[in-house]
């Protein structure tokens, strides 16, 4: 081992073999200064370690997610993608519960899945995107139908909470 010293990821402390995606899990809060509160969720569309979402429909859902979430949700700050390919981060602004966070994502996910054109996707091009050519919209809403069947748990660990 050498000598470089890095903080605890919260993230990297899961056990990621115990939990049963779909799922909204609160990660934590950070309180800022003048108190301010940042929420972190983990938003787990597929089951770590036995599937991944394709990085061409992963970059569909990010873009399209991160402009219907806000039509939904008030402080989304941020909805990025995992590097594992297995769900996103969001983050935002107070408290929100993760009733209200999932009930945005499912809504979100059902007009993914019913009614985005691919006109409606946000950037999709050069001068918008930094890789614009990897997208897919039938490959983000063949997955948004998938997590919709399976329903979305508040609970990572126990699927019987299904919002």
């Amino acid at each position: 081992m050498s000598d470089i010293e890095l903080a605890e990821v919260e993230s990297f402390a899961l056990d990621h073999t115990k939990v049963k995606a779909p799922y909204v899990r609160k990660i934590g809060v950070e309180h800022g200064p003048k108190g301010d509160a940042i929420s972190n969720y983990d938003i787990r569309f597929v089951q770590p370690n036995h599937g991944e979402i394709p990085t061409a429909g992963l970059h569909t859902i990010e873009h399209t997610l991160a402009g219907l979430i806000r039509t939904r949700f008030d402080g989304l700050i941020d909805f990025s993608p995992f590097g594992c390919r297995t769900g996103f981060h969001l983050i935002a602004w107070g408290e929100p519960t993760p009733a209200e966070v999932a009930a945005a994502i499912k809504t979100s996910l059902e007009d993914l899945a019913e009614k985005v054109t691919w006109d409606d996707v946000p950037g999709t091009e050069a001068v918008s995107c930094g890789n614009y050519r990897d997208h897919s919209l039938h490959s983000a809403k063949e997955w948004a139908k998938l997590i919709l069947e399976q329903g979305i748990s508040l609970d990572a660990f126990d699927r019987t909470n299904i919002a």
